[in-house]
Order: structure tokens, then sequence, then C-alpha cells
């Protein structure tokens, strides 16, 4: 579904990624692993035609899709839930929602109903600012958010970076349960044990190279690589 390959990029002179190539299968939840600063966002900016590649491309689905806007990437069937949240803050859960809903091919999955099935919490807030909202529920609504665009792949950076413990556990299991409907996912995320028990592989970046791809079993039973690429 997803083919990056070799990609190279830059912030003016700034080369932060050298060498990073991954893919995504149909139905499959890849992780996007590292330290900060290793390149991670910069490669999610990439693929979403948020930084123009200095080389390397990005297909999805056959078709190339470096360097193309935004919203052309959007169109093609990627829907991203940024770091950071980035909702809107004077709009309403439900005007959030609503501002990013599209159908795919005829076929609209995921509604407001769907949506607050999935967080009945979202539901009780509807009417509620999005700048009124706690920090989970901010990334509940932007998951949320991404999912009203009906997307082929799902992309989270930083899935549950800055959450209590319930509510990232709330969000590992919203991620599992899209996994067991067969929505393919690119997740970054550091709670990497918590990865290991519902993604089926794993590509680490090291200094903006992938260093690493392998299964949650592969990168469980190694100790040694998890020291050397991903611990503090």
């Amino acid at each position: 579904m997803l083919s990056v390959r070799h990609l190279q990029a830059s912030y003016g002179a700034a080369q932060v990624l050298f060498d990073v190539s991954l893919e995504v299968k149909a139905g499959e939840v890849v992780t996007l692993l590292g330290r900060n600063g290793m390149g991670k966002t910069t490669t999610i900016r990439s693929i979403m035609g948020l930084l123009r590649p200095k080389a390397g491309e990005v297909m999805f689905e056959g078709r190339l899709v470096t360097g193309r806007e935004p919203f052309h990437v959007a169109q093609a069937g990627i829907g991203l839930v940024p770091e950071g949240r980035q909702i809107f803050p004077t709009l309403t859960v439900e005007e959030n929602l609503v501002a990013t809903a599209a159908a795919r091919h005829g076929s609209r999955r995921w509604t407001l109903d769907a949506v607050y099935h999935l967080f009945p919490r979202l539901k009780e807030r509807r009417g509620n600012f999005g700048m009124q909202l706690s920090g989970g529920e901010q990334q509940m609504l932007a998951i949320g958010r991404a999912l009203m665009t009906n997307p082929k792949l799902m992309i989270l950076d930083e899935a549950t970076e800055g959450l209590a413990p319930l509510i990232r556990a709330e969000i590992w299991d919203c991620l599992k349960r899209l996994r067991s409907e067969h929505q393919s996912i690119l997740v970054i995320d550091k709670n990497v044990d918590a990865l290991t028990h519902f993604a089926d592989r794993h590509v680490i970046i090291e200094k903006g190279r992938s260093v690493w791809t392998g299964t949650s079993a592969e990168l469980s039973s190694d100790a040694g690589l998890k020291d050397r690429y991903l611990h503090v």
C-alpha cells in the first residue's frame, strides 16, 4: 500500500533524512521507532507532502506521490493524526469531525455515529470547543477527525505522548480494534512494549537512516537492539 524508498529530506541546509525506506501493506500495522531527533516526524512530513524530499520516492497504491501537495496526498487516502493533535480550538467537537468528512469511492464507513461509538466521550462532549477538551479527549478527536476522512492508511505521529496511563490504554484499545477491522496504520510512539502487542512489523531509524525492520517477536526477543537504538 505505502512504499517509501531511500528518502532524503532537509530543513534548509540541515539534512535530516539520509536514507529511509519502509513499507506498509494493506491491513497491516507498522511502527516507526527511534530516539528523539532521529527523523521520525520528518519522515511523516515527507510522506504527507508537508516537506518536499530531496531524493527518494513515496508510492501509495502504486502511484507516485513524492512531493505532491498535502491535500493531494490526503485525497489519495492517507489520514494523518499529527504530533500535537492540531485540532481546531474554536470549533466544537462535532464541527471538527464534520470539517474533514469524506467518502472514498462512494463508501462512507466512518460517520459521526461510528466515531461516537468508538469514542463515547466525544459524543458526550460534542458541543464543547476543541480548546475545552483534555489532552486525552483532544487525541481522541484527532483520531476521529482522521477516521472521518475514511482513510485507506492512517498515520499517527506520537499516538499517546503526554497522556495519562488510563487514556493511553484507551488509545491502544482503539488501535487494536482498528487493526482487527483491517485498517492499515503507520504509528510513531515511544511505548515499544505496548506496540509489540498489536503491530505486525517495526522499522527503526537512527540519524535519518532506516537501520532495522522486523516483527514484534524479533524486536521483543532482542534486548540489545532496543538498548542500541531505542533506550535513552
